[in-house]
């Protein structure tokens, strides 16, 4: 069933660093001084620090990789490199300053990100992963690092300095009390969810993603064993589920519409019959468009919201406000933030003046 996620804070690392590359890519950069020397293998450089060409490479390939239509024009690859060197010169502004607020990652905070990463695999397989992957161990220590000492500099730069105060709720409450105003009952749910749809980035803690359906059957059933036996639905799904826009919650959907549940007569009878707290048994997950299963999820209603107005007075209410109004305050200091960086850096795009240079004749 291909139910969507209907809210969601966004605030972990994969939306943040989605949002930062594209504030930070819409800015053009020079592409004057063709004539200045370097190496071949630079294809640009942030306040003087080289980024490679492997390092474009790497990532132009995991691009690719989630790309619908593999069969690319000469353009369009090299649109592909050009957004992969936007990409490595952005996180390099983000660590570079990270670096200067004593803010870069420890060996021990690698180490210990990694340490959870391995935890469900043996020593095969876990070299196996990375053999299929294309990646070093060295390569994911890097990126862990990077990905790391990113989220401390925004944690301390950002969000560290966002509050929001019950005046501040009582007010948008005021402003908008309608929209609390439910027309029908709304289920609150979480999903756990395993594909053999192929994706480089599933998501999840651990990095887990099956390939085919076997083994995507095999791991949704494993799953399911560990559940039953009592572990926790949202680690799981932080850790496993291959969802990249639930898993980061623990698998939180949002509110989903009763409406919207009836339209699939299979999983949605069985979600209207659950008690809050109670998961599904494991449904085939249909894709939309081919209507063939692709995967397999398992659902579990985490509360039922009847019909009615709510009140100022219902922390769940005002959980809901204090979220919304810190992300949108969380969002608006990093985008001064970003603009902020992006100026005070010195970046030099050799890829950009290679293809202005080779096209634009």
């Amino acid at each position: 069933m291909g139910l969507a996620k209907q809210t969601g804070t966004g605030n972990g690392w994969r939306a943040v660093r989605g949002m930062a590359v594209g504030l930070l890519a819409m800015a053009l950069l020079p592409v004057g001084g063709c004539n200045r020397t370097h190496g071949a293998d630079v294809v640009a450089t942030v306040n003087g620090h080289a980024i490679v060409r492997a390092d474009m490479d790497r990532m132009y390939q995991a691009q690719l990789a989630q790309a619908q239509d593999q069969q690319q024009s000469p353009e369009e690859a090299d649109s592909l490199r050009l957004n992969a060197v936007r990409e490595l010169i952005n996180e390099e502004i983000f660590e570079q300053r990270a670096a200067k607020m004593n803010l870069t990652a420890t060996s021990e905070e690698v180490d210990a990100k990694l340490a959870e990463m391995r935890a469900p695999y043996s020593e095969e397989q876990f070299a196996e992963r990375l053999k299929e992957s294309g990646r070093t161990l060295d390569d994911v220590k890097h990126d862990l690092r990077r990905s790391l000492t990113i989220d401390k500099l925004l944690n301390k730069e950002i969000n560290s300095k966002v509050t929001v105060s019950d005046a501040d709720i009582a007010s948008y409450y005021g402003a908008h009390k309608a929209e609390f105003d439910l027309i029908e009952t709304q289920y609150h749910l979480a999903a756990i969810r395993v594909t053999s749809v192929p994706s480089p980035q599933p998501g999840n803690l651990q990095g887990s993603k099956a390939t085919t359906d076997a083994e995507a059957k095999k791991k949704i059933e494993a799953l399911k064993n560990r559940l039953d036996s009592g572990e926790d639905f949202g680690a799981i799904a932080m850790n496993f589920s291959e969802d990249p826009s639930t898993a980061s919650s623990g698998g939180d959907m949002g509110f989903v519409p009763e409406s919207t549940l009836k339209a699939d007569p299979t999983v949605g009878a069985a979600i209207l019959k659950l008690k809050p707290g109670a998961m599904t048994e494991i449904f085939p997950l249909i894709d939309g468009q081919s209507k063939k299963a692709v995967g397999y999820t398992i659902y579990k209603l985490l509360e039922r919201e009847p019909a009615g107005q709510r009140e100022i007075t219902d922390p769940v209410v005002q959980q809901h406000i204090r979220q919304l109004l810190h992300d949108g305050r969380s969002q608006l200091l990093k985008n001064a933030y970003f603009e902020m960086l992006r100026d005070q850096a010195k970046v030099e795009n050799f890829f950009a003046e290679e293809i202005f240079k080779n096209d634009a004749k």
